[in-house]
C-alpha cells in the first residue's frame, strides 16, 4: 500500500468512510454482537484509529488498545483485555475486510456456538502450487515441487469465530512456542488447530475481501 496504513484509508476516494470503520461498522451495528476491542499499533499517539471509526456507533463498550509486534500478538492481546467482560465466545476479525456483511456476522456466531471453532473459507478457483527450492544455475527461476489438488483447498476468511477460554488458552501456548522456536502463526484458526483442535468451515462470502493492493479499494 505504499507505505500507508490500509485500515485509515478511505473505502472510497473523497468519502469519509474509511476502510477499519465499515469493517467496524458491520460488528457496531450487529444486535449480536457485545463489546468490541480495536487493536492499534502500539507507537500511535494521535488517535487515528478511532477518527477513523463512525462516531455514531461508537459506545462505551468499544475499546482500542495497543496490540502487538504480530497479529498474533495484537489478537492475545485483546482476548486478555476481553476477560473482564467474561465472555462465552469471541469472534476475530481483520481490520482490512471491509465489505463483512451482517448475514455472515450471525452464520459465524451460530456455528460458533454449535463447533467451538469455525471460520468462513472459500474454494480455490485456480490450480495451486507447491513451489521447490530455487535450482542451482536458475538463481531467478522457481520451480514447482508439487501439484496440489484444488478441491482439497480453501483459502481462510475472517470472522473467525471460537470459544472464548479456549481460544485464549490456545493464545497462550502459542506464544510459548514463537519465544521458544523462530515461528509465527498466520491466523486464530492455526492457533486453534494445533493446541485445542478441530476447526468447522462454513461457506464464505467473495465479497468479503480484504484490502491488499491500492487497486483493491474502490
Amino acid at each position: 500500500m505504499g507505505g500507508e496504513k490500509k485500515e485509515y484509508l478511505p473505502l472510497v476516494k473523497g468519502k469519509p468512510l474509511t476502510v477499519l470503520g465499515a469493517a467496524f461498522g458491520a460488528f457496531a451495528s450487529c444486535p449480536e454482537i457485545g463489546p468490541i476491542v480495536i487493536t492499534v499499533p502500539p507507537d500511535e499517539k494521535n488517535g487515528e484509529a478511532k477518527a477513523c471509526l463512525p462516531h455514531e456507533l461508537l459506545s462505551n463498550r468499544t475499546d482500542l488498545i495497543p496490540g502487538g509486534l504480530t497479529r498474533r500478538s495484537s489478537v492475545h492481546k485483546a482476548l486478555l483485555f476481553l476477560k473482564k467482560y467474561n465472555p462465552s465466545h469471541v469472534l476475530i476479525h481483520d481490520g482490512a475486510r471491509p465489505w463483512i456483511k451482517q448475514d455472515l456476522i450471525v452464520k459465524i456466531i451460530e456455528a460458533a456456538i454449535k463447533y467451538r471453532a469455525v471460520i468462513p473459507a472459500l474454494p480455490l478457483l485456480e490450480t495451486p502450487k507447491k513451489i521447490g527450492t530455487i535450482e542451482p544455475g536458475f538463481p531467478d527461476t522457481m520451480f514447482i515441487n508439487q501439484h496440489l489438488r484444488r478441491e482439497e483447498l480453501y483459502t481462510a476468511q475472517t470472522p473467525q469465530g471460537f470459544a472464548f477460554a479456549e481460544i485464549l488458552a490456545a493464545h497462550e501456548k502459542a506464544r510459548e512456542r514463537e519465544e521458544a522456536e523462530n515461528f509465527e502463526y498466520t491466523d486464530d484458526a492455526e492457533v486453534w488447530g494445533e493446541f485445542i483442535g478441530q476447526v468447522a468451515i462454513i461457506p464464505g462470502d467473495p465479497a468479503n475481501r480484504k484490502v491488499t493492493f491500492p487497486e483493491d479499494l474502490i
